[in-house]
């Protein structure tokens, strides 16, 4: 259960604040949802507080798991027998998983792939949504500007 004022991060759109919990009748039925405002993409998602948890809704990580995150990012390999559309196909669910760990192997994996050949559209596009999704928890874990938050992630990334 979550409660107005908490920090979470929904899957595909990245970390938000709840600012009410809201009654409403769709189609006959009265259901409560959370209100979320989603920092980096200035809009509000209204999500069913039953399906929170089919969702993969979750409060944002500790600042701890944060700065291991950070401190081991490259760790791993990257897949390279994937091709370009398995690839895709793969990187969604680990955006969509809502874990912070597979959100940034997108990322890593993704930059890897970008210094060997260039990226084509589409996972130039996921690439840098999920930048900004995980831009979007560095600024409310560590309390910084999301300008601040995305330098930090330059700086993991090593980019100019």
């Amino acid at each position: 259960m979550f409660h107005i004022g908490d920090k979470v991060f929904y899957p595909m759109h990245g970390s938000g604040v709840i600012r009410t919990i809201e009654e409403k009748e769709i189609e006959g039925k009265k259901q409560f949802y959370y209100v979320v405002n989603i920092i980096h993409r200035n809009m509000q998602v209204m999500v069913p507080v039953d399906m929170t948890e089919r969702l993969r809704m979750r409060h944002i990580v500790e600042p701890e798991k944060l700065d291991h995150l950070l401190t081991t990012f490259y760790e791993g390999e990257t897949e390279s027998v994937l091709n370009e559309s398995q690839r895709h196909r793969k990187n969604m669910e680990k955006i969509k998983s809502g874990d912070i760990y597979e959100g940034a192997q997108v990322i890593r994996d993704l930059v890897r792939i970008n210094q060997k050949k260039k990226l084509g559209m589409l996972e130039k596009n996921m690439l840098e949504n999920a930048r900004q999704i995980l831009i979007s928890e560095v600024e409310l874990v560590k309390g910084i500007s999301q300008e601040q938050a995305s330098n930090l992630l330059n700086e993991v990334l090593k980019v100019e």
